[in-house]
């Protein structure tokens, strides 16, 4: 009836061999995949805890024939996934199944996942071609070969996918084709290598490649030789999976020591019942990420959940400089703000970027702004503005900090103590002067805002 949570293997296959495979007529597809039934069923591996991922393509039909888990995403960036599957469960048996064309869509992945040597088993089905969208060339198609797109013979020097994941760190590279007689050995050996393993498997694309070509299973194996691509097994080393590393890192038994924990403990209470957005908007170099990266600090000592994002041109230290911050007593599922509950205004240029969004704030929201701005400003929001004279004695560097301390005072949903708190968590070198900055603020708060 379809559950296969405690099936065995054997009886998966038994399932799957009563389906056909969606592949052309011929297609060497099917030879690869009867292979790796052979091998999962040999291993016994838990069906649960054996992930396929693949992206688009031809391969990326494959996932549905194995009742394992599984993800489909994205052409060429199918390593991106299962190399954050590795990471965030070591525990599960990860095949990648990828085609030529994903591979050149997503090289710089399968350069990456070889350096990390990331515990994924790659499968490359590796048709020479898009054997999906029309026979188009690869970047594996060789030179002189005729596709859709090159039906002159292809120019470009073909890339060797073995040797670029072998020189750039994988553990164990094969290369063969879909009729060789040790590909269920290899497979097994490439499942098991614990390290980023990849069998690069040349195939027929009998639709197009083949056809446009008259190459069968002998030339695969001569086109091998004459590009002088080496075959067989090109690599076998030991080195930590990368999962393995990264752990270990983490965990302080190599190099300096790393806590994964989150270093701000909840110290302060919080008057919030819902989420709440703020966006603080400002001059580049007025220390307005800073004054945003303190909010997020203070909500997040008071047991709230935080976001922060912030928004500003490509130069430095001129034009805008925005913060978006998003506190909650949930979990936070988008850090998009369309309409915030408080909005800063502290400079011409933050007026510039957020006039139109006061526009549309409504009376149980409020604004702070100078008082220049305050009155530029068509808004139904609650307006205060503040006067910069109340912040004698504070640091241009600090008012933007002190400023959005006290308007936060004033909405009261965090007490001034995680306010003075989160100030003295920044950059240790001004620890001292952004806490006396926010006390300032705060002591002031009275006379600094007017409605």
């Amino acid at each position: 009836k379809g559950d296969f949570r405690s099936a065995t293997m054997t009886e998966l296959t038994t399932y799957r061999n009563a389906r056909s495979y969606g592949f052309c007529p011929g297609c060497s597809h099917g030879l690869v995949l009867d292979a790796l039934d052979r091998v999962l069923v040999r291993l016994q591996w838990d069906p649960a805890a054996t992930v396929i991922v693949t992206d688009i393509g031809c391969v990326g039909l494959s996932d549905q024939y194995f009742a394992t888990s599984g993800f489909h995403g994205l052409h060429g960036r199918s390593l991106t996934y299962a190399t954050g599957i590795k990471l965030a469960r070591p525990d599960l048996h990860v095949i990648n199944l990828i085609g030529d064309g994903g591979c050149g869509i997503g090289c710089a992945h399968l350069v990456s996942a070889a350096r990390r040597n990331i515990g994924v088993a790659t499968i490359v089905f590796n048709n020479l071609n898009f054997g999906m969208t029309g026979g188009e060339h690869s970047v594996t198609t060789p030179t002189d070969q005729k596709t859709a797109t090159t039906p002159w013979g292809n120019t470009e020097v073909p890339l060797d996918i073995a040797q670029t994941v072998a020189v750039n760190g994988a553990t164990y590279v094969w290369r063969g084709t879909a009729f060789d007689p040790a590909l269920d050995e290899q497979l097994e050996i490439a499942l098991r290598h614990d390290g980023f393993a990849l069998l690069d498997v040349w195939e027929l694309c009998v639709a197009y490649y083949a056809a446009a070509n008259r190459v069968g299973p002998k030339e695969l194996q001569a086109t091998m030789d004459q590009l002088g691509f080496v075959s067989g097994v090109i690599k076998r080393a030991d080195r930590v999976e990368g999962s393995t590393a990264l752990r270990a890192v983490w965990q302080g038994h190599v190099g300096k020591r790393v806590h994964l924990t989150n270093p701000l403990e909840t110290t302060f209470s919080h008057n919030l019942d819902g989420p709440r957005a703020i966006i603080i908007a400002g001059a580049a170099g007025a220390r307005v990420r800073t004054a945003g990266h303190a909010l997020g600090t203070a909500a997040t000592l008071s047991g709230l959940w935080t976001t922060q994002r912030d928004d500003y041109p490509v130069t430095v230290r001129s034009g805008h400089s925005m913060s978006h911050i998003l506190v909650s007593p949930d979990p936070i599922h988008f850090t998009g703000i369309a309409n915030p509950d408080a909005l800063f205004v502290l400079s011409e240029e933050g007026w510039e970027k957020t006039a139109a969004l006061a526009g549309r704030m409504d009376g149980t929201q409020c604004v702070f702004a100078l008082p220049e701005l305050a009155g530029r400003l068509v808004t139904r929001a609650q307006v205060r503005s503040f006067r910069p004279g109340a912040l004698k004695g504070i640091a241009a560097a600090g008012r933007s900090l002190a400023v959005v301390a006290a308007g936060i005072a004033v909405l009261g949903f965090l007490s001034p103590e995680s306010l003075i708190a989160a100030a003295g968590q920044l950059n240790p070198a001004y620890a001292q002067a952004n806490q006396a900055a926010v006390r300032k603020a705060l002591a002031v708060t009275d006379v600094l805002f007017e409605a």
